[in-house]
């Protein structure tokens, strides 16, 4: 899942990265682990960009780097990586310069990535330069339009192009496109899977009218947008300098299947997302679980219900409708600190054990002596459920029930949003008792799939309204191969590694490091943890960033077929002078 905008003006000499930036913090849920801004300014078509790892607060210094960033179009994209790594080099949007010089900012992912790796290998003679599949994706696009062999394009060549990227590219996705000197280019995959929407407002300068295409409408509605229109799955814009948008379906819609995880956890409460409300979506949740929750916990353990909790923050409507169906108290017990990340992006455990205590704090009196229902949008590996659980207990309660407003999580997301692997989710292979037992709770209620559906469903302007829900059953709405589960862990373990790297590095240079932390920054991650009595072990001394540590050599070596070599995490982007690679 990441954040997607797009602004485009009628006056040539206006600012559009301003726009964009004071978008990117209405989306910075959408993601926080990096971000970025190109804008092309006339004349010259040049293009200039900012991008970094990080929020947008960090990488744009407060905003003082915006007035490095002239231009009356550009992109910003807020990255919540799904494959690829952590590098900054991977901060987007991403750029080529032939032909015609093209930015691209994704959301979403593609399944059939090492086959495009191929074709832009083999057949379109493209150098990719990082692992993601974003840059693959702008790679297939600029190789298509540049069959066009013509010095200056039009819509229609842009649009032909993208009809043979859609032949090519499998998987979810929803971009915005810039070509330098051109204009803005908006596209969604067949199946409408990522969001996207369009608006527009009458220009500053009282002439002509400018345009915002973002992930959510709640960005457009703070810049002053209106006239908002989703984009279609299959369906293509155009806005080209001074025009009006233009308007191509570029595939045949295969279905209109947003994905349901963006209702349930991911959107904000105020945005409305192919004209269903959030908000209302999750109230919706609400009355679907409390019948749920009656029929599963019957009369006594009900009746012993002392309280209806929330888990903040997204769970808070539809915990104030369990709260209501049951004739019970609603109270927020726990207070939530709205400046740590989500956990289950962490990189292991331990970590994720820390934040969730970082990000929540109980009131001991709300809890003492009574037996608390929570309420919470989803479990996913059961680390944030475990803790909450404990920390509920350690406050006083007598009995906690969890429930989930989404059902049993048991299969990988492929479609943009990195939850787990298979083996790492909580509900995979284990029953519902199972689950209590490992979280800690009395008991433990989940929604049914059947009830999600029917929860957002109702809401939604089009009848027969269907969701991709492969995360709860496997079915997921595109085909997937065989082997896809395999590359997907594999990029996972990569990541996950290049992140616990970064993190030992850390350790050793704060002090704090352990004797696993310190030989992970010397010789890297192990890709097999496996140990021996037999193995020869040695300490030696050595210096990492000024600081003296110790490390374990084993056998007399680092053992290079089962280390995991060290990876860089502040490449530098190699297309585009990036203002962001000079700190200062």
């Amino acid at each position: 899942m990441c954040g997607i905008i797009a602004v485009i003006h009628a006056d040539p000499k206006s600012s559009a990265a301003i726009e964009i930036h004071d978008a990117l913090y209405l989306l910075q849920h959408r993601g926080q682990d990096a971000c970025g801004i190109a804008t092309c300014a006339a004349p010259g078509g040049r293009i200039y960009q900012c991008k970094g790892n990080g929020m947008a607060s960090k990488v744009f210094n407060d905003g003082t780097r915006i007035a490095d960033l002239p231009g009356f179009m550009g992109l910003g994209h807020l990255r919540y990586p799904t494959a690829g790594s952590s590098s900054t080099s991977e901060a987007q949007p991403f750029y080529v310069n032939s032909p015609y010089g093209i930015c691209f900012a994704h959301n979403g992912n593609l399944i059939n990535a090492p086959e495009l790796k191929e074709f832009l290998d083999q057949e379109a003679h493209r150098h990719i330069n990082t692992d993601s599949d974003s840059e693959l994706m702008l790679n297939v696009f600029a190789s298509e339009l540049n069959e066009t062999g013509k010095a200056r394009i039009n819509s229609h060549d842009c649009f032909k192009a993208l009809e043979r990227t859609y032949k090519r590219c499998v998987g979810g996705w929803a971009c915005t496109g810039m070509i330098a000197g051109f204009g803005l280019i908006g596209f969604r995959d067949a199946f409408g899977i990522r969001p996207m929407v369009i608006g527009e407002k009458p220009s500053d300068s009282g002439i002509g009218k400018d345009y915002m295409i973002a992930s959510e409408s709640v960005a457009l509605v703070q810049c002053g947008y209106n006239d908002f229109k989703d984009i279609l799955p299959g369906e293509g814009v155009i806005i080209e300098k001074g025009k009006a948008p233009v308007f191509h379906q570029i595939q045949e819609q295969l279905a209109y299947a947003p994905d349901i995880f963006e209702y349930v956890y991911f959107a904000r409460p105020d945005t409305i997302i192919d004209g269903i409300d959030v908000d209302e979506c999750r109230r919706n949740m609400g009355y679907k679980l409390a019948e749920k929750i009656i029929k599963e916990l019957g009369k006594d353990l009900l009746d012993e219900v002392d309280v209806v909790m929330p888990i903040p923050e997204t769970s808070m409507s539809s915990a104030q409708v369990v709260a209501e169906c049951l004739k019970k108290p609603y109270c927020q017990g726990f207070v939530k600190n709205r400046y740590i990340f989500r956990t289950f992006i962490m990189p292991n455990q331990k970590q994720r054990q820390k934040g969730v205590r970082a990000k929540l704090n109980p009131m001991k009196p709300k809890f003492a002596g009574k037996t608390v229902l929570l309420v919470d949008d989803s479990i996913v590996r059961g680390t944030t459920s475990r803790e909450i659980v404990l920390m509920a207990r350690e406050a006083g309660a007598k009995k906690v029930i969890f429930t989930s407003c989404a059902p049993e999580i048991t299969h990988p997301h492929i479609y943009g949003i990195d939850l787990a692997s298979r083996s790492e989710l909580l509900a995979h292979s284990r029953s519902q008792k199972e689950i209590a037992e490992v979280i800690g709770a009395d008991a433990v209620v989940y929604q049914n799939l059947e009830d999600l559906k029917q929860a957002c469903a109702e809401l939604s302007p089009r009848p027969n309204q269907k969701f991709e829900v492969g995360v709860f059953c496997g079915q997921y709405i595109t085909p997937v191969q065989d082997n896809y589960f395999e590359h997907l862990d594999m990029l996972r373990g990569t990541r996950k590694k290049e992140k616990e790297l970064i993190m030992a590095r850390q350790a050793v240079v704060q002090g704090v490091a352990d004797d696993t932390a310190v030989e992970i920054a010397l010789n890297g991650v192990p890709a097999n943890r496996r140990s021996s009595k037999a193995d020869e072990v040695e300490k030696l001394g050595s210096k990492v960033n000024g600081n003296i540590i110790t490390a374990t050599v084993i056998n007399g070596s680092a053992h290079q077929d089962d280390v995991q070599p060290p990876s860089p995490s502040r490449v530098q982007d190699i297309s585009l002078h990036n203002f962001n690679d000079h700190e200062g």
